[in-house]
């Protein structure tokens, strides 16, 4: 885990730096400074030829047309009619909506991962007898009656049946401050218990739970 944190660490590092290399490059480009190459190629190269890349591995591959087909014709299109800032600027400009999208879609799947902690793995299923047993929680039944205890989730969306509580519904509403509890009143899975004891009848199976 470590490891593969670090490596995306190395790798977003690196775009970063290709990003800022392309930046300063299109910037002297837009310059009249008497440079033997215009620097738009920079970018070109760096965040260019990564695009171009991807374009063919789709194609021969995948034999898929991605944004990355059209991205890199429109580049190299550029290049050829002698407009190398334009290319320089398509290249950078798709380098960093594809650098702020990856961004993005692990701070989701982070934020997904946190949530799926939250769902206790096991559950206190009370028995016709008056007994608990210990379940998975994956095999809660509507209808089952569970026992929570102060400090625990709730794994699936259910009505309480006997006892008061407070509830902290703070990662499904946003609420930071937690709600009493009584018989009658409805709890969803993904909250906590923060006091008393309650007993509690499944409405839904963990996997149709609002969690």
């Amino acid at each position: 885990l470590w490891g593969s944190v670090a490596i995306g660490e190395v790798f977003a590092a690196g775009e970063v730096a290709c990003l800022v290399l392309s930046g300063i490059a299109l910037a002297l480009s837009m310059t009249e400074l008497p440079l033997p190459l215009d620097p738009a190629w920079v970018a070109i190269l760096l965040c260019g030829v990564p695009i171009t890349l991807e374009a063919i591995i789709g194609l021969l591959r995948d034999r898929d047309i991605t944004a990355d087909v059209l991205v890199a014709l429109a580049l190299w299109g550029s290049v050829a009619i002698g407009e190398v800032f334009a290319a320089g600027e398509v290249a950078c400009i798709m380098q960093l909506g594809g650098f702020l999208e990856e961004r993005t879609v692990a701070k989701a799947r982070a934020g997904i991962a946190k949530l799926v902690r939250l769902t206790p793995r096991t559950v206190r299923r009370m028995r016709p007898d008056g007994r608990q047993e210990t379940i998975p929680a994956e095999q809660v039944n509507v209808g089952d009656r569970l026992l929570v205890k102060p400090g625990e989730s709730v794994a699936v969306d259910g009505i309480i049946l006997s006892g008061t509580t407070s509830i902290d519904e703070s990662v499904m509403t946003g609420e930071p401050v937690p709600r009493d509890k009584k018989e009658g009143d409805a709890v969803i899975s993904g909250t906590v218990n923060r006091f008393g004891v309650f007993t509690m009848e499944a409405k839904k199976a963990c996997a149709d739970s609002s969690l």
